[in-house]
């Protein structure tokens, strides 16, 4: 089975209102619909460009982020239903209850709206903005697969993509937010490894841009990249496609999955096989969420298979 996949280098930048928030991310999504893509992949913190909106000039506080979630949740499905594509969204900080989470979201074609809080938070995320870590990994089964969202420092940790591959992710999409190249090499790097160990793709993609007037969020260092095992079957560097450093596109790959099941069982190395759970656990175990087959998906003609 193959997937097109789409991945946006979102570029920041000083707006006036949300409608110009809107009509940056239908540019995107319209511009991967048009190479029939199937799933497209935003940046972390994409909705911090919200945070520039002010009659001051000053910039907001992270905390208002949360009074956009209607707005950001309903501009991004109505444009996966429209488009009939599934959308990470990249990420968006809510609120629930009295704490503020940063959290992944996949829209799906059919309206549905799956959430995976970020589990690992960085210095900054906790103690500037007081985000709190998320306490589940979740699996989004949908008619091209499973996948997992696994936000930017998540990636660095390998038990939480074992964990999703365990359950049968064979895609990872994440989204990221690096303010220079050593935070950008730490995601790209451990990205690689994560391919590695676990032969599955990853998808990421980053911030590119400015917004002069938000805290922490004045420099973006992105690019993205469809990153494979290193494998006869892929790429001798691991990359099926990479961006441009810093520029504002989108890339767009086809992903192969029979490659990944061909390479797990006659692979030069055969990681995920090998593991040795006489030594270690098996960290297989976590929630699952099953996302139904929306009907334009049963009828479609040209799903790719």
């Amino acid at each position: 089975m193959k997937l097109r996949v789409s991945a946006v280098q979102y570029h920041l930048h000083t707006i006036q209102n949300f409608q110009q928030f809107a009509d940056q991310v239908t540019h995107y999504v319209k511009t991967a619909a048009e190479f029939n893509t199937e799933f497209i992949l935003f940046p972390e913190f994409v909705t911090t460009q919200l945070l520039s909106i002010s009659e001051t000039g000053q910039g907001q506080p992270i905390q208002n982020l949360a009074l956009y979630t209607d707005a950001y949740r309903e501009l991004f499905s109505n444009l996966a239903v429209e488009h009939g594509v599934y959308i990470i969204g990249g990420t968006h900080v809510t609120q629930k209850g009295d704490k503020l989470y940063n959290v992944a979201h996949l829209f799906s074609p059919d309206g549905h709206i799956g959430e995976q809080a970020k589990l690992h938070l960085t210095p900054t995320e906790v103690e500037e903005w007081g985000i709190t870590p998320g306490e589940s990994l979740r699996i989004f089964e949908t008619p091209k697969g499973k996948i997992a969202m696994i936000t930017c420092y998540d990636i660095e940790f390998p038990e939480v993509v074992r964990m999703a591959r365990g359950m049968g992710a064979d895609v990872v999409f994440s989204p990221s937010c690096t303010d220079d190249r050593h935070g950008f090499n730490r995601v790209r790097y451990t990205s690689h490894a994560r391919t590695i160990e676990n032969q599955i793709y990853v998808v990421t993609t980053g911030t590119v841009g400015s917004l002069p007037t938000v805290d922490f969020m004045r420099g973006n260092f992105g690019e993205a990249a469809v990153i494979t095992p290193n494998d006869v079957p892929f790429p001798q560097d691991g990359i099926l496609v990479k961006g441009e450093i810093n520029n504002d596109m989108v890339i767009t790959a086809d992903l192969d999955l029979s490659l990944l099941y061909e390479v797990r069982e006659h692979g030069s190395v055969t990681t995920w096989r090998d593991r040795r759970f006489d030594l270690y656990p098996d960290l297989g175990k976590v929630e699952t969420e099953t996302l139904p087959t929306p009907e334009w998906l049963k009828a479609d003609r040209n799903v790719r298979v």
